[in-house]
């Protein structure tokens, strides 16, 4: 069957949940990338500099793989649908309360609360449409699902573009509440994954209901273990961002790093995945969180410019994802991601290093193709290579331990870029450069599972 006859043959429901994961999904990127937006007038606020403010979002991608963890154990015990509403609520009141941080330190904190929440969004959203959807569609609206990310991303230089300078970086995260009551609502009417259903819930749910208490109190240490740096600095004074970065990688990640152990059964497609998903997040971070930056402090363009080539990135980010997603149906899952990522390394010269407007946005459109276009196939690959019993944890906490492993890009790209003389143009092809590379060769020796049926695969 087509993938035109796919998609006409299924039902309202089916729909409903692709609509309200990607819409939530949207959302997802659109709180996280309003804060990479607003670096420069956060730092000249809070007389600091950008790496200093950068912290947050690496803070960020630091809580995101206990969240992760918690609520994709609560997703396979108690279903897909209500633990990701619960999710959606909390973040967007993380995102909205941003708005009142009264100091750096305040606004570390409560993005690390953000990150947490925000991380169980991805898996358990992901893994709601795999289970809904038929086996042949899967390609194509992995694409459609991870553009949710570029969306997000485009709605939030759509804002940026239009009401930045009238309302500051404050009132830019008050609007981020707003569109997450819609989610909320869309959610209301989406039915619960078929899959999860078709289980026995207690085997289904084994594995979260026999870690869950364990669970509960990794997850509460977790959580604190990752605002650990903000409450230190409220007490002795803001760390710096070298000191943020050794908590990160010697304290946080290996306790993030604990929550292998639920899929010990696994543990070798647990490794892989989390390899592979730390290049994925290297690439993704390093192409987008200080392109902004990129425009406005090297090449000194407006709001307006920067909005607008941003804008552009996205739009070919989700042109990539849906083409290459669809495509990966036809060539299979790692030949359409190694395809994608090698484009990318034969655009960086145009991308990092024009000078001109009409290159520039030549650049952005083709670099975005490339990385979004390889991203379009994660959701589908990731949730072929999981686990039956723990499709809602695996996935995400594989996505967002990549994300932990990958969250210092954004500060060591500033550093480099500031130690040559404001130099991001060398620092984004650098480090996209290497992880395309990276990515090619570890999914072209890597597992592929096309087509597994979800309900008996082991």
């Amino acid at each position: 069957m087509s993938l035109a006859a796919e998609l006409r043959g299924m039902d309202r429901h089916q729909w409903s949940a692709v609509t309200a994961s990607f819409l939530g999904w949207t959302l997802d990127a659109f709180d996280f990338f309003l804060m990479v937006f607003m670096f420069s007038a956060i730092a000249k606020e809070f007389h600091s500099s950008v790496p200093a403010v950068a912290i947050a979002s690496t803070l960020t991608l630091a809580a995101r793989p206990f969240g992760a963890l918690f609520f994709g154990m609560l997703a396979d015990r108690f279903g897909r649908k209500p633990i990701l509403m619960i999710d959606i609520l909390l973040y967007s009141v993380m995102e909205f309360a941003s708005a009142y941080a009264p100091t750096l330190t305040a606004l570390l904190f409560l993005r690390c609360l953000f990150g947490f929440a925000m991380g169980g969004e991805w898996g358990i959203g992901a893994s709601l449409v795999m289970e809904s959807i038929p086996p042949k569609a899967r390609g194509f609206l992995s694409g459609v699902l991870q553009e949710g990310y570029a969306a997000g991303y485009l709605l939030a230089s759509l804002v940026f573009y239009f009401l930045f300078d009238r309302i500051g970086w404050r009132g830019m995260f008050m609007v981020g509440l707003a569109p997450a009551l819609i989610i909320v609502l869309i959610r209301l009417g989406v039915k619960e994954s078929p899959v999860f259903e078709a289980q026995a819930r207690a085997s289904a749910g084994a594995t979260a209901r026999r870690s869950l208490p364990a669970m509960l109190g990794l997850g509460l240490l977790a959580l604190g273990v990752s605002v650990g740096p903000a409450i230190v600095g409220a007490l002795a004074g803001p760390l710096d961002k070298n000191a943020m970065l050794y908590w990160v990688y010697f304290v946080d990640a290996p306790i993030a790093l604990c929550g292998l152990w639920v899929f010990r059964k696994h543990w070798r497609m647990a490794l892989y995945c989390v390899l592979l998903m730390t290049a994925f997040n290297f690439f993704s971070h390093g192409a987008q969180d200080l392109y902004p930056t990129f425009l406005t402090k090297q090449h000194h363009l407006d709001t307006q410019a920067t909005g607008l080539l941003t804008m552009l990135g996205n739009v070919g980010a989700i042109v990539g994802g849906l083409v290459f997603g669809a495509w990966s149906e036809q060539l299979g899952r790692r030949r359409t991601m190694v395809i994608a990522a090698l484009l990318g390394v034969l655009v960086i010269p145009l991308w990092a290093f024009s000078h001109t407007i009409p290159l520039l946005m030549l650049g952005v459109v083709l670099i975005q193709v490339s990385v979004q276009g390889s991203w379009g196939v994660i959701p589908v690959h990731l949730n072929e290579l999981s686990p039956a019993d723990a499709r809602g944890a695996f996935p995400g906490f594989a996505y967002q331990l990549g994300n932990i492993l990958a969250s210092g890009c954004i500060v060591w790209q500033s550093q480099i870029a500031e130690a040559r003389g404001g130099d991001y143009g060398f620092a984004l092809a650098l480090v996209v450069g290497i992880v395309a590379v990276v990515i090619a060769g570890l999914t072209l020796f890597g597992p592929e599972r096309q087509g597994v049926d979800f309900v008996t695969a082991d």
